[in-house]
């Protein structure tokens, strides 16, 4: 593998993880705490965005204090740490990573799921071997992506940016791509609709088999 080869960079939470279930169950176990009303998938598509609260502002009509976003956001990571272990990959990622691999192209993931979290469910797949480099948030959580993928791709000296596909399921994903350089390839099986997807203007797909297909096309 070398520069000239198309590298894709995956997105765990909501896109090779399908976990949105997980989410939907978390937020609102987490709101029930807060006195929020519990919202619906689709109400939770519509309005998700990065940093987090701002997605809360949208739900509550103000940003939440410090203090309020603290409570918050541990509410939600105690939740969602039980609601996720039902949760599975999605549908065909086995093969898409085995075919991208045996195809002599290369692949990461980058997550803004906590590092020391991330890496044992990974573990547990059985599908480390896959990436070249996995890679989850350090530091606090609510925040965007474009650092952390400056960082990531940086590290991988035989990755081009230019030659890099970034396939997330939210719109901060594109941000991150466009921001260190590379392509974005949107999917909308996690936690975004395709209409808020679609403003980011980048293509958007509904299965990662096309996500895969166009990556393939894209960084050429």
């Amino acid at each position: 593998m070398g520069k000239h080869a198309t590298h894709i960079v995956w997105d765990w939470n909501g896109t090779l993880f399908h976990d949105i279930d997980a989410v939907i169950g978390a937020t609102n176990s987490a709101f029930a705490e807060i006195g929020l009303e519990p919202i619906t998938l689709e109400t939770y598509r519509d309005l998700y965005c990065v940093p987090v609260p701002r997605f809360y502002e949208r739900l509550m009509g103000r940003l939440p204090t410090d203090a309020e976003w603290l409570v918050m956001d541990e509410a939600f990571h105690r939740h969602y740490s039980t609601h996720r272990l039902g949760c599975e990959l999605a549908a065909g990622v086995d093969l898409l990573l085995e075919g991208w691999q045996s195809a002599g192209r290369s692949q990461s993931i980058l997550s803004m799921y906590g590092h020391d979290e991330l890496l044992p469910i990974v573990r547990d797949f059985g599908i480390e071997s896959r990436f070249v480099l996995v890679e989850g948030r350090t530091g606090p959580s609510g925040g965007t992506k474009s650092a952390h993928m400056a960082r990531h791709l940086a590290a991988m000296e035989s990755v081009d940016p230019r030659r890099t596909v970034v396939i997330g399921d939210a719109a901060d994903d594109a941000l991150a791509a466009r921001d260190a350089g590379a392509h974005a390839v949107l999917y909308t099986g996690g936690s975004h609709s395709r209409a808020s997807l679609m403003v980011a203007g980048v293509p958007v797909v509904d299965t990662l088999a096309e996500a895969v297909e166009m990556a393939g096309d894209i960084a050429v």
